[in-house]
């Protein structure tokens, strides 16, 4: 089968929580991601073949750049046409990002069923445009049914990597080096990091050390030097093997609010406080996100228009004070682990033989 899926880890790591159960079930996988993506970075550790192919971004505003990407595109979906071809894979499954546009319109072209996950409450543009050719869309959030094609949604929840929740407190600890038993705050600004919480943050930092040990991961390029030797505070541009540990340690967590995080939390019973990305910067889905999950209990919520130093301070302390709140909501949740539920669907929509698809163009 083929994997595809990129440009931002949540499009990367739902794939990888489900290697270990698609390999259980026989799949021999391979995985088509984009050149310059962080996805190949992510996969080839995995051992998976890694297939590139051109992805050029799909905008919904004017900008030069709209030109030259629809040819980067195109020149996409004939490498996947051909790539396709070539693996001649049974089922294709597609957990969105500009590089799997291409690969969904190429399987449906050579009749190779495809299967798409949307982890947010409205589909993205890449997934709009890859729905009608898809045979199944797996959803997250309970609200995202009205927003697909009837008969296509199947709601199976977030798969979460295993790894995840078997992370050593202790470990995390020796990763940060903190010495003391203060609790512990991390802070998550998103794969590519968020220079407003990382600077609202910094700002307050003297104040947050009095009570909490910070373990901030800020994204390519936003370590700051000068704070390397600061007691109780370690930076991370970006974590992966020691993400598991440092989750365990974590007593409450500031974060966007991506929908693989967000699930990820609701597993570990974190408390945490989400920021979500503005409407200036985003389509809004990271907003939906976090409402859904303030209504549900599970999460405090600070609009990143109303963050300033105070602010940002008074929402985590409010946090911690209520963090037991916070933690019984989401210890009533049953949703699970979403990982055997998309292995069944992909399962479901497999061609009969495997790697021998009888209409296989």
């Amino acid at each position: 089968m083929v994997l595809t899926g990129g440009g931002t880890s949540g499009h990367v790591t739902l794939n990888i929580a489900l290697l270990p159960y698609l390999k259980k079930e026989g799949f021999t996988v391979h995985y088509i991601g984009s050149r310059g993506g962080m996805e190949k970075e992510l996969i080839l550790k995995e051992g998976i073949p890694y297939h590139e192919i051109s992805a050029g971004k799909l905008r919904r505003y004017f900008d030069i750049k709209n030109f030259t990407d629809v040819f980067r595109v195109a020149a996409g979906f004939f490498q996947a046409y051909a790539l396709l071809g070539r693996l001649r894979p049974s089922v294709v499954f597609s957990k969105g990002g500009y590089v799997s546009c291409p690969v969904v319109w190429a399987a449906w072209l050579r009749k190779i069923p495809a299967v798409i996950h949307e982890s947010d409450i409205t589909p993205g543009l890449t997934n709009k445009l890859s729905i009608p050719f898809a045979r199944a869309v797996c959803y997250t959030f309970p609200e995202t049914a009205r927003y697909l094609p009837e008969g296509k949604g199947i709601r199976t929840g977030m798969p979460i990597r295993q790894s995840l929740l078997e992370g050593d407190r202790r470990t995390g600890r020796d990763i940060c080096g903190f010495s003391d038993a203060k609790p512990v705050l991390m802070v998550i600004g998103g794969s590519l990091g968020s220079e407003s919480i990382n600077n609202a943050v910094r700002d307050i930092l003297d104040r947050l050390l009095r009570d909490f040990n910070v373990c901030h991961i800020c994204g390519k390029g936003n370590i700051k030097g000068e704070l390397d030797n600061i007691k109780g505070y370690r930076q991370f541009e970006y974590v992966s093997e020691e993400q598991p540990h440092l989750y365990a340690l974590a007593d409450l967590v500031v974060s966007r609010a991506g929908a693989t995080v967000l699930y990820e939390l609701l597993a570990l019973k974190k408390p945490n406080l989400l920021i979500p990305l503005p409407r200036t910067a985003s389509r809004g889905d990271q907003i939906l996100n976090a409402e859904s999950f303030e209504k549900q209990g599970y999460s405090k919520v600070l609009p990143e228009e109303d963050m300033d130093g105070k602010s940002l301070a008074d929402a985590i302390y409010d946090l911690w004070n209520n963090a037991d709140r916070y933690t019984a909501s989401m210890k009533k949740n049953t949703d699970g682990n979403g990982v055997q539920s998309v292995t069944d669907v992909i399962k479901k929509y497999t061609c009969d033989q495997p790697g021998m698809c009888a209409n296989i163009r």
